[in-house]
């Protein structure tokens, strides 16, 4: 297969238009056949449901060129999963899962010249949404949507490597007990914005978002998950009703107790036991994991023992198995890789 000319060690991570990507209709209660296009653009009614009430749901997920030079796609089954029950509760027809994964193999066998080469650092960002292009003006759903899945190459999210960030704790809340910040729709992302630049405003990378109901507990981020370690080098993730079920989450936390025989946990996390950990990471598709340096709350700053130079080593041995699982340098679970080409 002939590569794409690009700049593969300098692609950055933005949208690039790229030759097909995958469109299916829903409409008299039924979806339609779907298949690839090359029209980019999307035309929809001024009176769409996505512009007048939001109905929107997402995922992302990458594909990668593996040391023997096949394309794989990793657990993409989980954000076939993921997108299903999302839609449902915003009141969408769920896509079919098994539909969903053919969208993947073939957006990125359309486009296998734009999967950038082992060794790159890069991958081929996939995101499939569906959103209400029917028209609606009173609040209800709509009756037509559309599911559509494009691909872009991406270069590492941290250029030159992950340098630990520095969060505060947010004066909003993210999401609300028995709401819908599990799910993953695109109006809980824009809720978030605000926060977002008020951090940077104030010279921060991040948030840290605590429970809407008490203000005591550990959430997440805008668009990532915490893990911690603790002194011990237990690794120790959040639990809570209110936040996404993150799949890379899920993936480390197996890699640590069944691949490295970690111990591990997922529990409610008090943030006022934030200073006795030795380790703080962001993890999600983009990154894997983004280390944290420090959490500022107030006049509070919390210094983590792993520093604001590198990442931790329990982190890094985590963060390196993953990305050996879907590069292929290390044996993954069964089920965990899909073989695309």
């Amino acid at each position: 297969m002939v590569k794409a000319d690009m700049d593969w060690g300098n692609l950055g991570f933005s949208y690039r238009t790229l030759p097909q990507r995958y469109v299916a209709h829903y409409e008299n209660s039924v979806w339609g056949e779907g298949a690839l296009t090359d029209v980019s653009t999307v035309l929809i009614s001024e009176c769409a449901g996505i512009l007048q009430y939001c109905q929107e749901v997402f995922e992302g997920l990458k594909a990668y060129e593996t040391v023997d030079g096949h394309v794989v796609a990793f657990r993409p089954d989980l954000n076939a999963a993921r997108m299903y029950d999302s839609a449902a509760y915003l009141e969408m027809p769920s896509f079919p899962k098994e539909r969903f994964l053919e969208a993947v193999d073939a957006v990125v066998a359309a486009n296998r010249a734009f999967v950038p080469p082992y060794g790159s650092d890069a991958s081929l960002y996939l995101r499939p949404f569906m959103f209400a292009s029917g028209e609606v003006i009173g609040v209800k759903p709509a009756d037509a949507y559309q599911f559509r899945l494009f691909a872009t190459p991406v270069g590492p999210y941290f250029k030159g490597g992950a340098k630990p960030v520095r969060l505060c704790v947010s004066a909003f809340d993210r999401a609300a007990p028995h709401g819908t910040g599990h799910i993953k729709a695109g109006l809980n992302y824009a809720m978030s914005l605000h926060a977002y630049m008020a951090a940077h405003a104030a010279g921060f990378d991040e948030n840290m978002f605590l429970d809407a109901a008490t203000r005591t507990y550990v959430e997440e981020t805008g668009g990532a998950n915490f893990i911690f370690v603790t002194g011990d080098g237990t690794v120790v993730t959040p639990q809570s009703d209110s936040i996404l079920p993150s799949i890379t989450r899920r993936s480390l936390l197996y890699i640590a107790e069944h691949i490295l025989g970690m111990r591990t946990e997922q529990r409610p996390v008090a943030f006022a036991e934030l200073k006795d950990f030795k380790e703080c990471g962001l993890c999600g598709t983009a990154a894997v994991i983004s280390p944290v340096g420090s959490v500022t709350y107030g006049d509070t700053d919390i210094i983590f023992p792993s520093g604001m130079d590198k990442m931790g080593p329990v982190l890094q041995k985590l963060y390196d198995t993953l990305r050996g699982i879907q590069l292929g340098t290390v044996p993954a679970p069964e089920g965990w890789i899909r073989k695309i080409c």
